[in-house]
Parts: C-alpha cells; sequence; structure tokens
C-alpha cells in the first residue's frame, strides 16, 4: 500500500487512528468520502475506536454508518419489491454486487454504500421482465434510438430503468460482459445453480466463486475507476471470508476457465495481493502464473493500476496518476467492441447531446 493513502492504512489497522491529529483526520475523512469508503472506515472503527475519535470527523462517520444502515433497510424493501414484480413470470432473479452483498449477509456490504440493484436474468426471459418491472411502475430511460439499439444490440444490459414513485434504479443484466467485448463469458454456465436467498422463492445470489469472479472481471475491465479502490476491497473481504470454507481455492482457477474469466481472475490476486496484503495459498499463486498475460503487457498494467486503484484525491495523485487514468479508461472502450463499432459510436456520441429524458444517466454509466 502506498504511504500517503490513510485510509487504506486506517482500514487495515483501526487502531493507528489513535495517533491521527486533527490535520490527518481532516484528510482522512476526505480520502475515504472520494473514494466511497467512508461507511466502510466507520464500520472498522466500531465499537471501541469510533467513540475515541474527535468530535469533527466522528459526525462524518457516525451520519455515514446511518447512512448505510439506511440503505441496508432500502435495498431489503426494494428486492421484496423486485420480487413481487416479477413473481407470477417463474423467472429466477439472481442479485448482483452490492445488493447481493446484502442480502447474502456477506461482510463485503458492512458500511458499503451503492446507487442502485443489479439483476442477472435469462436473455430469452429479459423482455417478459422488463414488462413486469413496467407494469409495477418502472421505467426505462435512454429513449433515443441509438441509445436504445447500443443497450439492447451490443451491450450486456438493457437501458436502466427507474421506478416512478420511489426512484430507484435498476439495472437489468443478461449476462457481465457487452456482447461485443473480446472476453465471451459462458453466461450459461454463470446461470446454473444460483444460491437462493432465504424468504424468497425467486431471488437468487451468485455462487462465491462466481460473485467473486464477476467482481473481478467488472473491476478490471471497466475504465472509470472511481470506486475502483471500494471495489478492490469487496475483492479482498470476499477473498478472506470465502476462503476459510473448504473447497474455495480449489474450485477458483477452474471455474474461472470455465467461465471464461482467467485474466480478470490474474489480475484481482495480483493487485489485492499487491495493494491490500490479501493473503493467497502458495498453489494458488503457483497456478495463476499460467493464466498471466505477456511480461510487456503485466508491466503495462501495473504501472497503471497501482496508481489508479487509490483514492481518487489530490494527496493521492502521484506522477502520470492522469495518464495512467486516460490509458485504462481507453482499454475499455479497446476491449468493449471492435475499433470500427468503437469509432462510430464515439463518432455519434461526440455529435449528440443527452435528451431531456435521458439527462440523469449516462450511457456510459457504470453498474456498481
Amino acid at each position: 500500500m502506498h504511504p500517503t493513502d490513510l485510509v487504506v492504512r486506517a482500514l487495515h489497522q483501526p487502531p493507528v487512528t489513535a495517533s491521527l491529529d486533527t490535520a490527518q483526520w481532516d484528510l482522512l475523512i476526505r480520502q475515504a468520502r472520494r473514494a466511497n469508503l467512508l461507511g466502510k472506515l466507520a464500520f472498522h472503527l466500531l465499537p471501541e475506536s469510533l467513540a475515541l475519535v474527535p468530535k469533527s470527523p466522528q459526525a462524518h462517520l457516525v451520519s455515514a454508518l446511518k447512512m448505510a444502515d439506511r440503505q441496508d433497510l432500502a435495498i431489503r424493501w426494494e428486492v421484496s419489491c423486485i420480487s413481487e414484480a416479477l413473481l407470477g413470470s417463474g423467472v429466477k432473479v439472481i442479485l448482483l454486487k452490492g445488493a447481493a452483498y446484502v442480502m447474502a449477509g456477506l461482510p463485503t456490504s458492512r458500511g458499503r454504500t451503492f446507487s442502485d440493484v443489479d439483476i442477472l436474468v435469462p436473455k430469452e426471459r429479459i423482455c417478459e421482465v422488463e414488462s413486469a418491472l413496467m407494469i409495477h411502475g418502472w421505467q426505462g430511460s435512454h429513449h433515443d434510438q441509438y441509445d436504445q439499439r447500443y443497450y439492447r444490440e451490443w451491450m450486456h444490459e438493457i437501458p436502466p430503468m427507474l421506478h416512478v414513485r420511489r426512484g430507484t434504479n435498476i439495472d437489468v443484466h443478461h449476462t457481465i460482459l457487452p456482447e461485443t467485448a473480446r472476453i465471451k463469458v459462458n453466461t450459461a454456465a454463470l446461470l446454473e445453480d444460483p444460491l437462493p436467498i432465504a424468504g424468497f422463492d425467486n431471488i437468487f445470489v451468485l455462487k462465491p466463486v462466481d460473485m467473486v469472479l464477476h467482481s473481478a472481471t467488472h473491476l478490471f475491465h471497466e475504465g472509470e475507476l472511481d470506486n475502483g479502490l471500494r471495489d478492490l476491497f469487496d475483492l479482498d473481504s470476499m477473498f478472506r471470508h470465502f476462503g476459510d470454507k473448504d473447497g474455495f481455492w480449489s474450485k477458483l482457477l477452474p471455474r474461472a476457465r470455465e467461465l471464461g474469466l482467467e485474466r480478470p481472475l490474474y489480475y484481482a490476486v495480483f493487485f489485492s495481493a499487491k495493494i491490500l496484503d490479501t493473503p493467497f495459498p502458495e498453489t494458488l499463486v503457483r497456478e495463476i502464473e499460467s493464466i498471466s498475460p505477456p511480461k510487456v503487457v503485466m508491466w503495462l498494467m501495473r504501472l497503471c493500476y497501482t496508481r489508479v486503484l487509490r483514492p481518487n484525491h489530490a494527496s493521492c495523485d502521484s506522477r502520470g496518476s492522469w495518464l495512467a487514468r486516460k490509458a485504462l479508461y481507453i482499454r475499455s472502450h479497446w476491449i468493449r467492441m471492435p475499433i470500427f463499432m468503437l469509432t462510430r459510436h464515439l463518432a455519434h456520441k461526440a455529435m449528440t447531446r443527452p435528451g431531456k429524458n435521458d439527462a440523469e444517466v449516462s450511457v456510459e454509466r457504470q453498474p456498481v
């Protein structure tokens, strides 16, 4: 970890906060807020350390905890509404990312904040799912004809939907990467045998290995990494939590091969160990060398991600940070779609403005 990243040090070793002065606390709160890790920091300081925090930063941390608690209740209510809306369709609804962590009761969810609910359903049932959600109050965004085609023909989801009364967002996915992406995901295998959520007949989450692989794929395939450090902490948390379960490590690499997600797994293991000191079995570390990228590619990835997987705060910028962010943004588009399609898409977006109905959500918006 980088010595200037106070939030990383505080999350790893909460007792170090006891020696912080006022200026350091101010910087820590700013870094944590920019990295979307303030709630997680507050949770890590519970119960004994939070009471010792000076009053001003303590107020920020307590506020973040209350927001996380409120979000937890809101997500449970939202998932119950989604379940009710889709119960008649008979579709298995698989929760992804933040909502999945909450409903599965994972330590990863503690203090984690996010903005919408992501669900995964079979592609052949997606029109049925969209219709059922519309009947129950969700409406689609991106009414522009080009954006509709962008999502429905090339992406891995339909345009985001917004509930007309509650204002909540839902992203409906049929796979986890764009259909035009270089990596081709074995979606049929991903949809097999999800784990049920207690109290629901139609709500599921991915198996632990699949949940980790999806998180890794999301982090190392996207180019806007404002939440990159938070997502790396997600991976660190899941590796530590699931690693204690029998058979997790031995299933990880074979499953990555089956789903076609070997490279995201390699990056997840490498950068979790390098930046967050995540412990991995020696056998896994040796095995994943077989799926490592060429040396020059790994050199470039290391150069970029070690600069970008940090709080997006001026105190954490180093030489080359801006260039690294731009390079990863370009890479994310390069691996998202073929060059002729990418050129046409960027040209179209450069010449058009978002419509009135689409103002709240950009076409480049990322799931969380």
